[in-house]
């Protein structure tokens, strides 16, 4: 644990370190802990240092949705992109619903590329009697920041597949990051919920002492599935074995999503090819030590989702090697 929280911490201290470039992009992300984050600190750094002309400055913290809305503005140059709250910025609906120039602000922003969110992990201690998510009735649990977008994934996972519902049949905890899992560590909730990639250091850091247990639903198919995932999530297993102190000796069945890189649209074309470039070019550098890494996929950063249009800088670089046709 002691080397990842390095490495994290590392990731945002080089990333926001002094500029001497001629072009400075401010990237925007979310709690520094979480695994997203990291995602973007690391792409700012692998960037940086192999870009001599353009560094990019990252501050976590906040929430995505705002700062999809502060780029539009011309605010912030680079923020976490979700297909689900693209969506609903261009329609003006949702959180942006008395936001009365939203679908006119989504025009300035654009995709520089997707990544796998991170699969939903559902983790109760090992020794527990919650087996499976079915199990949660009269429990109380660690969602995600209520009313988020992790909270009403994770929600809406365990309703569709179990028919339980927060608040009804299991108590949600209202908390941020650090205190929903401060308080699974403190043993004082029965389950703490975390989308990331493996390895996640939150696990990392709870398996140092005790053993853990992943769960998923006894069942995920039928039409309230199929509604919960919707067009933009899909089902992914948390694999056996990543964890010195996982006692799952098989694959657990989860969900997941895409999560992004978003830019202003109104950003230099060259600019954006440049650190686009400079990014997959030298993404072998860090899977060694961010095995994460290796999830990041050039065909999955640039499929269609929520009609997010490509910067023309990234998409100059992706019809370069082939991965746009």
């Amino acid at each position: 644990m002691r080397s990842l929280t390095f490495a994290a911490t590392a990731a945002f201290a080089l990333a926001t370190g002094p500029v001497l470039a001629e072009t400075t992009l401010k990237m925007a992300t979310i709690e520094p802990s979480l695994g997203q984050a990291i995602t973007m600190a690391t792409f700012a750094n692998v960037v940086n240092d192999h870009l001599e002309d353009i560094e990019i400055e990252v501050a976590g913290g906040g929430a995505a949705t705002v700062h999809q809305l502060e780029a539009a503005r011309g605010n912030l140059d680079m923020f976490m992109a979700s297909p689900t709250i693209y969506n609903f910025m261009a329609k003006g609906t949702a959180m942006y619903g008395n936001e009365p120039n939203a679908a006119e602000a989504a025009r300035n922003v654009a995709l520089l590329m997707w990544f796998p969110y991170g699969q939903y992990h559902y983790a109760v201690r090992a020794g527990s009697d919650i087996r499976t998510l079915d199990d949660l009735e009269g429990t109380t649990v660690f969602l995600g920041p209520a009313g988020g977008g992790a909270f009403n994934a994770a929600k809406g996972w365990i309703e569709a597949t179990t028919g339980l519902v927060a608040g009804e049949d299991y108590e949600a905890i209202t908390a941020n990051w650090a205190t929903g899992f401060q308080s699974f560590l403190d043993g004082k909730i029965d389950m703490y919920v975390n989308g990331c990639l493996d390895p996640c250091q939150q696990f990392i850091q709870f398996t140092e002492t005790e053993d853990v247990r992943f769960i998923g639903p006894e069942a995920w198919e039928g039409e309230a599935v199929t509604k919960f995932l919707g067009n933009f999530r899909y089902l992914a297993e948390v694999p056996a074995g990543q964890y010195k102190g996982q006692v799952n000796e098989g694959p657990v069945m989860s969900n997941d999503t895409a999560v992004g890189i978003g830019v202003r649209a109104d950003l230099d074309e060259e600019t954006i090819y440049q650190v686009t470039r400079a990014f997959w070019e030298n993404i072998g550098s860090i899977s060694t030590d961010a095995p994460w890494a290796r999830a990041l996929d050039i065909d999955y950063a640039v499929q269609s989702l929520a009609d997010m249009p490509l910067h023309p800088g990234a998409e100059r670089y992706y019809r370069e090697v082939g991965a746009l046709k």
